[in-house]
Formats: structure tokens, sequence, C-alpha cells
């Protein structure tokens, strides 16, 4: 009688692990650029979150001196803020968004953050002593069809 001995087959074969690449490699593409937009969107939120604290800076700024001007770099009205911080993220690394006074008078003011190094190209945003929050999403560099209004 003749006996038939079967082999048991141990590990998978190269078939099969070259679907299992397949397959996460698809999963990665698809996932890879809603991370990249996730990470733009929470840097745009810190930058706007940046912006408040700079706008309630111009603010102390004009209870103690009556006025918005002088609130900029070496005591000029314009340009990086002395009385904040000057770039998002604070405290070094590499700068996402860079804040600046654009305008200061004695009643009104302007602050605006733009965007740098990975960020560039993501519009840029401001907010004036009235509360109007500005996003140009589409970099027209003013009122244009891709400007909008920061979330609340």
């Amino acid at each position: 009688m003749i006996e038939f001995r079967s082999r048991a087959h141990n590990g998978f074969t190269l078939i099969e692990l070259m679907i299992v690449v397949a397959i996460i490699g698809i999963l990665a593409a698809v996932a890879y650029p809603s991370y990249q937009e996730y990470v733009k969107s929470s840097r745009r939120a810190e930058a706007q979150s940046a912006l408040m604290g700079l706008a309630a800076a111009m603010e102390r700024h004009f209870t103690v001196s009556n006025t918005y001007k002088g609130a900029g770099s070496g005591g000029g009205d314009t340009g990086a803020p002395s009385i904040y911080y000057d770039q998002v993220p604070n405290g070094g690394g590499t700068a996402y968004y860079n804040l600046t006074i654009e305008s200061a008078s004695d009643a009104a003011f302007l602050v605006k953050a733009t965007p740098a190094n990975a960020q560039a190209g993501d519009g840029f945003l401001d907010l004036n002593n009235q509360g109007i929050r500005r996003w140009d999403r589409d970099n027209s560099g003013g009122i244009g069809t891709g400007e909008t209004t920061w979330k609340k």
C-alpha cells in the first residue's frame, strides 16, 4: 500500500506577501494626503490662536498708551511685534507662520500671519481691531474668491 504524506505549509507564499504590500501601499496613498491636510489645518489653527493673542497684546498696549502705535519692533508702528512673539510656533523650531503688525494708528490695527516654509502657499490670515478675521486661502493678496473668514 502506498502512503501519501502531506506536507504542512508553514509561512506565506510570495504572492500573499505581495498582496499585503499592495494593500498597505494603497492605504498609505489614500491616508498620506489626508494626514498632510490635517497637519496644515492644525498649523493654521495655531496661527489663528497666535493672532488672537497678538490682538489681545495690542489691546493691552492700547490700554497703557492710548494708541496702537509703537507696538512694532524697535518701537515702530509696523513690522514684527515687540509686545508679542513673531513666529508660530513660539519657542524656536521651524516657523510655519510669521506674525506682523501690518498697520497701527491711534484707533485701529491690523495684524497678519504669513505662511512660511512647509506652510507656504496656504494663504495669509489677518485680524483687525474690530475682530474681523480673514483667510486669503487662494493667495490672491486681498479680497478674492478664495477669501473666507475663520471659524469662530
